[in-house]
């Protein structure tokens, strides 16, 4: 794909969705953590159902400590690896109560020195939180980037350094979010949304779903 198309593809993308953010609900830096570590392997929706049990008086890593492992488990138990998780929440809220005065850090090695937090995870809360110019590429982002020609690549990584050098900076700081509801809602995994899709015909995709 050349870069003019991909200059056209980011225009409509931001002229469709002029600020594009995380479906995740969050009050803070921390929440936004907390709420990205749950969502491996779980839908945003879930986990948005479950952190309303906890966040509201339970929101800092301070809080989640005196919630407790238990109770923490029993609030997400509806998400998958639950307890995996759970325990890695605990661990992070007390390493960041040790080592950072119980601020997220906004720096890459020391986020992904924490429990479950691998470089996805990091790259989330580094774009959203701290405004940092990343992409984290999830399965969406993968799918979308490789079908479209965007940025084609063998694994995540492979994708995520393409992007960072193909994408036109002015659009790099809200592609990750552009690229991830264009294919959690259009450029869907089973049959894409071509005859609703904005960039359709920019798209390099050999099989896209005809109009009825």
């Amino acid at each position: 794909m050349n870069n003019a198309k991909r200059v056209e593809i980011f225009r409509r993308l931001k002229a469709a969705n002029p600020s594009p953010t995380t479906e995740l609900e969050y009050e803070s830096t921390f929440q936004l953590l907390i709420a990205v570590i749950l969502s491996a392997q779980a839908t945003d929706r879930g986990v948005n159902l479950a952190t309303r049990k906890f966040f509201a008086d339970h929101g800092t890593p301070e809080g989640l400590l005196a919630l407790g492992l238990d109770c923490l488990t029993d609030h997400i138990k509806t998400i998958g690896l639950y307890k995996t998780k759970a325990s890695n929440v605990i661990k992070t809220c007390q390493m960041l109560v040790d080592h950072y005065h119980g601020e997220v850090p906004d720096d890459r090695d020391a986020l992904e020195s924490l429990p479950g937090v691998g470089r996805k995870t990091a790259n989330v809360v580094l774009n959203t939180a701290f405004g940092h110019p990343t992409i984290a590429v999830d399965t969406h982002i993968f799918r979308v980037a490789n079908r479209t020609h965007i940025a084609p690549g063998k694994n995540v990584v492979d994708v995520e350094q393409k992007l960072l050098r193909v994408i036109p900076k002015e659009f790099l700081l809200d592609a990750h979010h552009w690229l991830i509801l264009h294919g959690r809602y259009i450029c869907v995994a089973r049959k894409p949304k071509c005859p609703q899709c904005g960039i359709s015909d920019l798209c390099e995709y050999k099989d896209k779903t005809p109009a009825c």
